[in-house]
């Protein structure tokens, strides 16, 4: 016997974001990223998995998030001009509180809009509509067409369509790797206690979306104590090796 998921439906990411904060009872002004983050993507996935077409909105938010994660993660803090350290979540949290204030209106706005249309309208309708039929005489506006008036018509429609074919097109494309994957990649890179210089992943895979996710895959096993990172020589090159305590405990397992 088989068994059916259903996933409550957002209107957007905002909306979706909204509701983890208000699941997890988590403070908006301290939104803590990896978290969210996780169950951002995780509901991405789901959608995926039920063949559902994820909307570039919502995308572009995961992005965001993934940005904002690694900001987190690396050691240096953006400045402003007064010296004070730059929250990379600031943007995010404006743009929720600006959503959730707009969102707070919406039904007080639907409930205005049902007791408009349950009011009758002032006035004999039928009257004001064959006033506006006799002022808006087609035939008589067509006697006084000229070949001006259709020229800068036709000159008005062109432009419109030219603007619609030069409007610019986004393509959203899928990555084809995951932070963990690359983790997994690394750590094996590392097995046996062998020291890799960070040019070595570039030159394994030389495309910029690869030295992204490797460099987060970094990032994160540094901070989960998994590896070791020393400085060398080279402009911006360093070489990352294995914890002691790690190999040892993969040797021990398999012993």
């Amino acid at each position: 016997m088989g068994f059916e998921i259903k996933l409550p439906l957002f209107e957007g990411p905002f909306d979706l974001l909204l509701f983890f904060i208000e699941r997890d009872e988590l403070d908006i002004y301290d939104i803590p990223i990896a978290k969210i983050a996780n169950d951002f993507l995780d509901y991405l996935h789901h959608l995926e998995e039920m063949e559902i077409e994820v909307a570039s909105e919502f995308i572009l938010v995961a992005a965001t998030l993934m940005r904002i994660k690694a900001k987190m993660l690396l050691p240096r803090p953006v400045l402003d001009e007064e010296g004070n350290e730059i929250d990379p979540r600031e943007e995010l949290v404006a743009h929720l509180l600006e959503y959730k204030k707009y969102k707070s209106v919406i039904q007080d706005l639907a409930d205005l809009e049902n007791q408009r249309l349950q009011r009758e309208k002032r006035g004999n309708i039928k009257k004001e509509l064959r006033k506006l039929a006799e002022t808006t005489n087609v035939e008589a506006e067509l006697q006084n067409v000229d070949l001006y008036k259709l020229l800068k018509t036709f000159q008005k429609v062109m432009q419109r369509f030219e603007i619609e074919q030069n409007k610019p097109t986004h393509q959203v494309v899928q990555f084809p790797y995951t932070i963990s994957e690359k983790r997994e990649y690394i750590l094996l890179q590392l097995y046996d206690g062998a020291e890799l210089s960070f040019e070595h992943f570039i030159k394994e895979e030389p495309t910029r979306i690869a030295l992204v996710f490797n460099f987060l895959a970094i990032l994160e096993l540094i901070q989960l104590n998994e590896i070791v990172i020393r400085v060398g020589l080279g402009f911006n090159n360093f070489w990352i090796s294995r914890r002691k305590a790690t190999i040892n405990a993969g040797i021990n397992a398999e012993d």
